[in-house]
């Protein structure tokens, strides 16, 4: 059964999302473990969270929400680090915990953008409702 849950303190278990994602090509769950490591981003500013997909005592997907920071009016905010396992891919846990981000955004923000060079992860996001943007700092928003 999967549970989507805030993550309060960093996780072992991220190192084998972070191992599997580099492998990939994906560097921001490095950023992400670094950048908690150093206190420059654990996602605690009023409005922000970081959940965890949590699959038999699992980490199996991840996800971030943010104040964003190129847009400094304060009611929009950033989705990122959204990472799912290979094994977790097609089987609702990106969906579910991006729901659960957009629920939480929707307490304190009116605009929720992103990010991402693949064409998959553009697709994901346009079916979740998002629409594609040309911007310099953000590729997909979705209103609130």
């Amino acid at each position: 059964m999967l549970a989507i849950t805030p993550l309060k303190t960093l996780s072992p278990q991220l190192v084998d999302l972070e191992r599997e994602a580099s492998k990939e090509g994906f560097n921001f769950m490095r950023r992400l473990i670094e950048e908690w490591r150093n206190g420059s981003n654990r996602f605690d500013k009023p409005g922000e969270r970081l959940l965890v997909a949590i699959n038999d005592m699992n980490i199996v997907g991840i996800g971030g929400l943010n104040v964003d920071p190129y847009k400094p009016a304060g009611d929009t905010a950033r989705l990122r680090r959204l990472y799912v396992a290979n094994g977790f891919r097609r089987r609702g846990v990106g969906e579910a915990l991006v729901n659960a981000l957009l629920v939480g955004a929707s307490l304190r923000f009116r605009v929720v953008r992103l990010s991402t060079d693949t064409e998959a992860a553009a697709a994901f996001y346009t079916r979740l409702g998002f629409s594609a943007i040309e911007d310099e700092t953000a590729t997909h928003v979705k209103m609130l």
